[in-house]
């Protein structure tokens, strides 16, 4: 049996994840408390982080406006297998959040994206974000730089570049795939850009675009060029669509 404190704990920490709210909301939440972060926090390889909905930032800060930053200029670092739950993201970083594995993000609200809000570094697996949602983005929001999949589920973005991208440009390049369910997006130049040239696949479905394209196609490289726009809109392969709404929505 249970020692009551050991019962205590255990139903504390039920009643925390029982908070974790993952549905899609197109209001962002108010910041329980605020924490400064001198240095990037990791996440170790299986392990689990619930922010209890603070505002994680870092002091001084370490956005440096659309220059790429490295995995120092994050908040948080998630080793493979990772979850991270119930955060908002403060306005004083470069990075924002870098999966370097396959990770799960529960609830993460990006104030105010300086570079990029996430990064994921997988080689392999699926990368989830879960609800939550991100606001005024120069550029992108999801950056995929390694290989899998990152779906997206129950999230909002406001005031955009991209949704996600799938490196134009990286010196590995891979087959990425990429699913958008339940998604709300206004204001966005585009929710998802992809690389037809190397296989990509990306998937919107039963979701609300305001004022926002849903995909740009473009043929990638591993040589660091800019890469080059193919389409501007679902090609119905590489860019599929179902159920989506553009107004009233």
């Amino acid at each position: 049996m249970l020692s009551s404190s050991l019962l205590v704990a255990s139903l504390a920490g039920f009643a925390a994840a029982a908070t974790t709210n993952t549905n899609l909301r197109s209001t962002f939440p108010a910041a329980t408390g605020t924490t400064n972060l001198a240095a990037v926090k990791t996440i170790a390889a299986g392990a689990s982080f619930d922010g209890e909905m603070k505002q994680w930032d870092r002091s001084p800060s370490t956005c440096n406006d659309q220059a790429e930053g490295g995995d120092s200029d994050a908040v948080f670092l998630l080793a493979a297998g990772a979850t991270l739950s119930n955060v908002v993201i403060g306005p004083n970083n470069g990075e924002g959040i870098h999966c370097l594995g396959a990770c799960t993000l529960n609830n993460i609200w990006w104030t105010d994206v300086c570079e990029d809000a996430a990064t994921f570094k997988q080689t392999s697996g699926t990368s989830y974000v879960n609800g939550g949602g991100a606001r005024n983005a120069d550029d992108k929001v999801l950056q995929h730089n390694g290989g899998g999949t990152v779906a997206v589920k129950n999230f909002f973005a406001q005031n955009v570049g991209k949704v996600y991208r799938s490196c134009g440009n990286c010196g590995t390049q891979y087959a990425r795939k990429s699913t958008f369910d339940n998604i709300k997006v206004s204001g966005a130049s585009v929710v998802a850009g992809v690389n037809g040239n190397y296989g990509d696949t990306t998937s919107v479905k039963n979701s609300c675009l305001l004022d926002s394209k849903i995909c740009w196609l473009y043929k990638g490289n591993d040589s660091g060029d800019e890469p080059s726009k193919t389409a501007s809109a679902p090609d119905g392969s590489t860019c599929a669509t179902s159920a989506v709404t553009t107004s009233g929505c």
